[in-house]
């Protein structure tokens, strides 16, 4: 950990790389085609041009963290690792907005949040609908909760839509469902290959669409090179210590509520049981 992670923290490691390929695929207009001759141009041509619409990062819209041993003792700080230089100021956390200056996303944040020895090991795309219009007043005052299309990469890839259903029996309140495709029950017997099966069997094939195009790189890396200066010049702080196994640094959710994403605690997602 401390060999490759400490000279790069989260944002190289994972947001830079990682979460750009799913913001850039979620963001870019449709390509003219998904398949057949040259259809690899198109997809990347896409990806490039939505990049150039990145407005640059405001800082004040970055929170950087480093995890710091639980309450219990037992799960030790990413400091106490001996691996890891005693003054380390590495994120191993970070959550930032980018905005896309073109007129499908005019308005809208993207928040990229990632992190190490969290409460919970996922990845997915989150995508949170406005209020519903009249939701203030329909139910007498009872809270109506945002829907929201999740995209599950891992564990277990699913697609699922959160929305409001009435509540069964003879009440009339709200309450928070979903309609859920998880792949590996909905198609019990199907091959899903993980992601290194896929890329290698590209590569046979020669389509290049799964693959980084050095323009993308350069664009990718023009986003994130001056946030990643001023956090190595201190010009963004100490990292905030959150503990082993928390949502990380409280103000993460500030954040996030600041630009209008509201965090429904109380709803749990729970696997089909057919």
């Amino acid at each position: 950990r401390g060999g490759y992670f400490d000279k790069s923290g989260i944002i190289r490691d994972v947001i830079q790389n990682h979460l750009m390929q799913v913001f850039s695929l979620l963001a870019m207009a449709p390509p003219v085609k998904i398949s057949g001759d040259d259809y690899s141009v198109y997809v990347r041509n896409a990806k490039v041009e939505v990049l150039k619409c990145i407005a640059p990062i405001n800082f004040s819209e970055v929170v950087i963290g480093q995890y710091s041993t639980d309450e219990t003792g037992k799960r030790l700080g990413y400091l106490q690792d001996e691996t890891v230089p005693n003054d380390s100021l590495t994120p191993t956390f970070a959550t930032l907005v980018l905005r896309i200056n073109n007129r499908r996303w005019d308005g809208v944040p993207f928040i990229f949040k990632a992190g190490k020895a969290l409460n919970e090991r996922k990845a997915e795309v989150r995508v949170q609908f406005k209020q519903p219009p009249g939701s203030s007043f329909m139910f007498a005052g009872a809270d109506c909760p945002r829907n929201e299309l999740v995209m599950r990469v891992q564990p277990d890839t699913s697609t699922y839509l959160k929305m409001n259903i009435k509540a069964p029996g003879l009440r009339n309140d709200p309450l928070q469902s979903e309609m859920d495709l998880t792949y590996n029950e909905r198609y019990p017997n199907a091959y899903n290959p993980d992601a290194y099966t896929r890329l290698i069997l590209e590569v046979m094939r020669g389509n290049q669409a799964v693959f980084v195009r050095s323009d993308e790189l350069l664009a990718s890396w023009e986003i994130f090179t001056p946030l990643l200066e001023a956090i190595e010049s201190g010009q963004l702080g100490n990292p905030i210590k959150y503990a082993y196994g928390s949502r990380g640094p409280a103000e993460s959710d500030e954040l996030m509520a600041k630009v209008g994403f509201k965090y429904e605690k109380n709803y749990v997602w729970r696997k089909n049981k057919l």
